[in-house]
């Protein structure tokens, strides 16, 4: 597919793939080392891999960007939505927690219409409630009483929808590789503080994980940022459902997690979701010409 859309959607699912491992290799990293730790480890590590690409005219470009505030403010979203996630995680089973947060894409689509102007296609509304369905199936949720930790996981996907939206409007007038910039920048000043408050020496095999953080980070960071310059976030959010199938795989081969038949049948209906998001862009595409 030689469209603007269908490499978005190539891109985007790239991503989401990039980010699936990344939360596998952070969950590992809780166990010793500080989210604080993590977040700032994870932020070095990119804006290094950033600078070693982009060269000295990178700061240059970042600072006199008209995208800086707007990024500015995503950030602080972006951080509001992992750390609401982090300290939801502590109460929540992972079968709410992962329903809960997976409101983030309608959360976004709702979002995009009255801030981007977008028209969400029949197509993007049945993907992601069919994405959603099979989530909720998958993750079987029972016995969810509410109270402060389901608002902080609701609040923490509200965010990360609200960063989406942001970044989708600073996509035009910004490259990746600045944007990246940009919020790595911004999440090294947020957690200095409390990451040297709150410093251990990690083991090597930590390191060693730490350094996959960023790496893996920085692909799923640039290639989410390149695909947000190419579709509309009615095509893009829904995909995030095949993060969970990720998640999936991953369990298994890290920790031996057997899904259930329900987490078949709920990967089953996440994975329709994806592809009807992919159909429905190729019909598209012979009639209209996304390329920017």
């Amino acid at each position: 597919m030689k469209t603007a859309v269908g490499a978005g959607i190539l891109l985007s699912s790239f991503a989401y793939l990039c980010f699936a491992t990344h939360d596998a290799m952070i969950k590992l990293l809780v166990e010793s080392t500080t989210v604080w730790q993590i977040l700032f480890s994870r932020s070095i590590v990119i804006l290094l891999g950033c600078f070693i690409l982009g060269g000295r005219s990178l700061a240059r470009e970042t600072v006199t960007s008209p995208a800086l505030r707007p990024m500015m403010l995503r950030s602080l979203f972006l951080l509001a939505a992992w750390l609401c996630y982090f300290n939801a995680a502590k109460h929540l089973p992972l079968a709410d927690l992962t329903t809960l947060y997976f409101a983030a894409p309608i959360a976004a689509i709702l979002l995009a219409i009255p801030i981007l102007g977008e028209r969400a296609p029949p197509s993007s509304w049945i993907a992601v409630l069919t994405g959603f369905v099979g989530v909720v199936v998958a993750s079987n949720p029972t016995g969810l009483t509410i109270g402060w930790p389901v608002y902080l996981a609701l609040v923490a996907a509200v965010c990360w929808a609200i960063a989406t939206t942001l970044l989708r409007t600073t996509s035009q007038s910004a490259s990746s590789m600045v944007q990246m910039t940009m919020t790595n920048v911004f999440f090294l000043l947020l957690t200095t503080p409390m990451a040297l408050m709150s410093w251990t020496m990690p083991s090597g095999g930590a390191q060693i994980l730490l350094l996959a953080v960023g790496f893996i980070g920085g692909l799923g960071q640039i290639s989410f940022f390149e695909a947000l310059r190419r579709a509309p976030i009615s095509v893009i959010a829904p995909l995030e459902y095949t993060a969970l199938i990720w998640a999936f795989i991953l369990g298994y081969a890290i920790w031996r997690d057997v899904p259930g038949p329900n987490v078949w049948a709920g990967a089953v209906l996440i994975a329709s979701a994806g592809l009807i998001i992919l159909f429905a862009a190729r019909r598209r595409m012979p009639s209209q010409d996304l390329d920017r």
